[in-house]
Order: structure tokens, then sequence, then C-alpha cells
């Protein structure tokens, strides 16, 4: 996955100075956000988190004087770091996955710091005491830290959230954003297909004499035969033939016949051919 995320933005956003850290031994984000101490320096950071999808003001949250974290108030708090935050939406305290959370306000993985000393500081503060929850070295225990070192950390409240940690919310977040953004694609350049809006399609795919969508996005260069697909997202280079789809994540270099039920799938794939 990191060879991905690197191929992407090297081959999408040239522009961008990017430095990329592989966390060879998952301690948990705290471990991965102290890997980057070198690069960060004393600059301030914004850190988000890969399995988060969220809908928000950025510039708001650039333009706050103080370190920031982003919020949403939710059912299950419990599954996630959750903040205490005061009437005046500073953060009094935080706490990963607490037993019984006295908040509803989970965080959802949006940090922006300014005092990215004082964050390295508590990281290897609990490297050092081998501070763990749940066996990880959070990043949730590290601002606890700060905050107890005199921090101020302001509150922002999402607009929508999709933690894309698994298949059904990504999903979901896929049908929101295609709508949202309008996606859709000309039929006439795939022969003998149906396209049913909103999908997204990459560069370079080819379909024949099957019906795509609604809410499904397609990576780049993927084959498509005599197939259905529906609320789903294919991978890149990825080949279905014969092949009735729904509610369904599909990798990349992957290959699927559905009559003699074949497969060859990428990895963290659920697909069920019954």
């Amino acid at each position: 996955m990191g060879d991905k995320i690197t191929d992407y933005i090297k081959k999408n956003h040239p522009d961008i100075i990017a430095h990329f850290i592989i966390q060879e031994d998952r301690r948990g984000i705290g471990h991965a956000v102290n890997l980057t101490k070198e690069i960060i320096g004393s600059d301030e950071a914004l850190i988000t988190l890969g399995d988060t999808i969220c809908e928000y003001n950025i510039a708001e949250v650039l333009d706050n004087p103080h370190s920031v974290i982003g919020v949403k108030k939710i059912d299950n708090p419990g599954n996630f770091g959750v903040a205490y935050i005061n009437n005046d939406k500073s953060i009094d305290s935080v706490i990963e996955k607490p037993q019984i959370p006295r908040s509803n306000m989970a965080m959802v993985g949006i940090y922006k710091i300014k005092e990215t000393n004082i964050l390295f500081e508590c990281l290897e503060k609990n490297i050092a005491e081998n501070v763990l929850t749940y066996g990880e070295l959070t990043i949730t225990d590290a601002i606890e830290c700060m905050i107890k070192k005199g921090v101020l950390f302001d509150a922002f409240k999402v607009d929508n959230w999709y933690d894309a940690g698994n298949k059904e919310t990504l999903l979901h977040a896929n049908m929101i954003l295609l709508k949202k953004f309008n996606f859709t694609a000309d039929p006439s350049k795939y022969q003998g297909s149906v396209i049913v809006p909103p999908v997204s399609i990459g560069e370079g795919c080819v379909i024949t004499n099957s019906v795509i969508g609604p809410n499904v996005t397609l990576g780049e260069n993927t084959i498509i035969e005599r197939s259905v697909v529906n609320n789903s997202i294919i991978g890149e280079y990825a080949n279905l033939s014969d092949i009735v789809l729904m509610n369904s994540l599909i990798g990349n270099d992957t290959l699927i016949k559905g009559k003699k039920r074949i497969l060859n799938i990428g990895d963290h794939t659920t697909i069920d051919l019954g």
C-alpha cells in the first residue's frame, strides 16, 4: 500500500514536495507520527488519518490561532478517541476508546498541531515510559500529555464524517461523494454498455456489454466485460468478466471470472458470490 501511495502522489501531484516514511514496526499512530520528527522539526503540522473522510472548512482550521482537533457527535464514541470539551470550545482532556465515555464527541482523526516541539517531547516521553493504550502508542495519549503541559486545543466540528475503516462506511462515503460532486461518464465510450450515474471511471478503462452504476468508482485501466456492477469500488488494473457485483470492494490487479468462480483477488477484499 505504501508503494501505491508514493506512486500516486508522484504521478498526480509532482509539484508537491513530498517525503515518504515507512513505519516498519506498527506500534500505533503516535509511533508513526514520531517517525516524522526530523522532517517536521518545529513547523506546524496537519495530521489526518488515512481511513478518515470528512467534510469541513479547512481554512477555518488553518486560521485558528490554536492547535485544533476535529470532532463529531456520535452514538458510539467508545470505539474512538473521545474529547471532553469546555463551553468555550477548548478541550479539557482526551482519552482513547474509553469503556464508559463521559462525552459523545469522538475525535475524527484530524489534528492541527502548532506546538509540534511539545508533541514530540510527549511522544518521546511516552515511548521511554512505555505508555500504551490497548497495546499501542497513541496520538491521543500524546495530546493529553500536551494539554497537561498547558497547550491549548480547540475543538472544531466537522460537517460529515465517514470512518472508512470498514467496508460499509467506505461504500457509503463513496456514494455520498459521487452524488455530491455529480460524477458521471459518457456511455458512448463503452461498447454495448449502460452507465447509470453517479459513477467515476478512471482513465484507460475498457467496458463492454456491461451495466455500471449507480455509485461505482473504477480505478484506472480496469477491464469489465459482460458484467453488472453497482454500489462498489474497483481498484486499478482489475479484470472482471461474467460477474454481478453489488456492495463490493475489489483490490488492484484483481482477476474475477464469474461463471467458473476463479478468483485472484487483492488484499483486504471481501466478495460474496452466492
